[in-house]
């Protein structure tokens, strides 16, 4: 093509762009996205309503076809465009004007194609942390009368998590206990391996006597374990592995996210509900019928919920068979519903509505703001109530979210996360960047 040819198709391309400038046409092509993410055979409709055609074309053939075509081919821009996908990957969808001149280009991500089945079962946790949790500091008074805490005075913080002592692993409050007394009565200090902010650092202390109690003390309120009450959100029937909570767990006293030393989940029986007032969030009361039945294993604990393996494809549930996973974009404001335990066992269907979607384009919480509709739910729980967290939000045949918080003042209404981010951190989906808690 010839300057003088490029020339003139610049100018007819700013003419073009002069006559629907003003118009809802333009604001629509200027705020269309540059990607758009699809499941494996899957249709999706692209529209751009230009009064123009133009040539549109794909970068990758095997994984994408427009129109029920392959190559090439000129459209209508005022109709819509639809794309086919065929198979996990990405493509480019280029436009072009009079053959030539570049217009829009579209990367096409194509998913592959992701069901679960959701669950609703109230389940119990109990999980065990990756070392011991330090929940606070207390003084042991000596024979002068002053009062010191050893660890606290060796710079051991509320927070922390003690892993090693002088080189081996601590496996629970017991063993801390026993190897405090050894190196009392031994005299010694010990060399404590800690992990605080993700960063490993190492302190020495020296454990003393306390009169009182008659043993030796690090002067610490120390705790190894957790344990509550949640709801299951999806099950993978492929790879069995689940996701539930749709928030992470952190110890009552600190604040902080437990880190994963190992954990399993187990059946509830939900047997009363406090209701929930404006102030005052409710909960559901809950036991554990069979402490030996353990359905499942935790593996990891995220800002998104946990997730393991199930050793057994959950009972009770309202469905059976897997159903299709919703992206963050395809979330609409509007009627959905949660699956939940308001007695026993038993999953129900509630109504609810969708009043905020939060546009994320990368993972973090409360994606969803939704407000609880149903008559029956209103009356018996007020609203969400502390042990609903994790239940799943359907819309539209597909699983959208989970239930994750309450608003403090309006039981009714509280927040979801995006059923995505929980299917990534359960390894579902490819995640480069998962947040999961680990220490070594």
């Amino acid at each position: 093509m010839s300057q003088k040819q490029k020339k003139i198709l610049g100018l007819v391309t700013v003419v073009i762009f002069v006559l629907f400038s003003f118009t809802k046409t333009f604001q629509t092509f200027v705020n269309f996205p540059k990607e758009v993410r699809m499941f494996e055979s899957t249709i999706k409709q692209i529209n751009l309503h230009l009064p123009i055609s133009a040539t549109v074309s794909t970068s990758n053939s095997k994984v994408i076809k427009v129109n029920g075509q392959y190559d090439s081919l000129k459209i209508d821009l005022a109709q819509p465009i639809m794309v086919r996908s065929k198979r996990e990957g990405k493509s480019i969808l280029s436009l072009k004007l009079f053959g030539l001149i570049p217009f829009k280009s579209v990367s096409i991500n194509v998913l592959k194609d992701i069901r679960v089945i959701p669950g609703g079962q109230t389940i119990g946790v109990k999980l065990k942390s990756a070392g011991i949790m330090v929940v606070g500091h207390h003084s042991i008074k000596q024979e002068n009368g002053n009062s010191i805490s050893p660890a606290e005075r060796a710079g051991i913080h509320v927070g922390d998590l003690i892993i090693k002592i002088d080189g081996q692993k601590v496996k629970n409050v017991n063993d801390l206990i026993k190897k405090v007394n050894k190196y009392g009565k031994e005299n010694k200090a010990m060399e404590i391996d800690l992990v605080r902010n993700k960063e490993r650092i190492k302190v020495k202390v020296k454990p003393i006597y306390d009169s009182k109690a008659d043993t030796y003390r690090l002067g610490l309120f120390i705790r190894d374990s957790a344990a509550g009450v949640g709801t299951l959100t999806f099950y993978d029937p492929v790879t069995n592995k689940y996701g539930a909570l749709g928030h992470v767990i952190t110890d009552v006293d600190t604040q902080k996210p437990i880190i994963v030393g190992e954990g399993k989940i187990l059946y509830s029986n939900v047997m009363s509900i406090e209701k929930g007032e404006s102030g005052k969030p409710g909960g559901k009361r809950a036991v554990f019928p069979d402490e030996n039945n353990i359905i499942g294993d935790i593996t990891k604990n995220t800002p998104f919920g946990i997730f393991g393996t199930m050793y057994q494809k959950p009972t009770n549930g309202l469905m059976n068979d897997p159903i299709p996973i919703a992206l963050p974009e395809e979330v609409k404001k509007g009627p959905a519903e949660i699956l939940t335990v308001i007695q026993g066992q038993k999953v129900e269907r509630f109504k609810i509505e969708i009043v905020n979607v939060i546009n994320q384009k990368y993972p973090a919480t409360k994606g969803l703001v939704i407000k609880v509709t149903d008559p029956k739910l209103l009356k018996i729980t007020g609203g969400i109530v502390q042990g609903m967290s994790g239940s799943p939000i359907i819309q539209n045949g597909k699983l959208v979210g989970a239930v994750t918080h309450v608003f403090v003042n309006d039981p009714t209404s509280g927040y979801g996360s995006f059923i995505e981010w929980m299917i990534r951190d359960a390894g579902l989906l490819n995640n480069n960047n998962l947040n999961t808690l680990k220490a070594s």
